[in-house]
């Protein structure tokens, strides 16, 4: 793989989560991220996980399922385009899926560990792809995206949530 994704990779607003990777070493970065979270995320307990830090905010479980089941979809999406399909690809509403999650009756620890196997498949669909598979693209949610792109979102739409978690939730 390649360098950083160029602006015309991906819609601009992802360059939110783009911006938050830091160098070219994406995969670097996914892995890091998956050891330095997970033992995070294990020092929080049960009983915090069920915190929202304001009234109509996600709780620490909601917010680490989104986190997953966005993770997934981003996965899908570079399997889809790296694999050579050329159909568009449907948006993802966030509010849909955490509303029928049902997260908060699901064990922190389970959501930890589902972190951790995403994450993981996520690292071995990236590290087998072909050289030429990074820059194979496609439409998802009506926006041109690259897999190199794809690459850098899950890891910056991650480290994005887990700054506000350490910010907003643990201050």
């Amino acid at each position: 793989m390649s360098g950083r994704p160029q602006p015309n990779e991906a819609a601009s607003y992802y360059a939110t989560y783009i911006d938050r990777v830091a160098g070219d070493d994406v995969l670097g970065e996914l892995a890091r991220e998956m050891e330095t979270a997970t033992a995070f995320l294990s020092r929080i307990s049960e009983e915090q996980s069920q915190h929202r830090y304001a009234p109509d905010k996600w709780s620490r479980r909601e917010l680490l399922a989104h986190v997953n089941d966005t993770e997934r979809v981003f996965t899908y999406r570079a399997l889809w385009f790296a694999r050579g399909f050329s159909e568009p690809l449907a948006s993802y509403d966030q509010n849909i899926a955490v509303a029928a999650a049902g997260s908060d009756g699901i064990a922190w620890a389970d959501h930890v560990a589902e972190f951790s196997a995403v994450r993981s498949a996520t690292l071995h669909l990236f590290r087998n792809l072909p050289e030429e598979a990074w820059s194979r693209s496609g439409i998802a949610s009506d926006n041109p995206v690259t897999v190199r792109a794809l690459a850098y979102i899950i890891a910056g739409h991650s480290a994005h949530h887990f700054a506000i978690l350490r910010e907003r939730y643990l201050s």
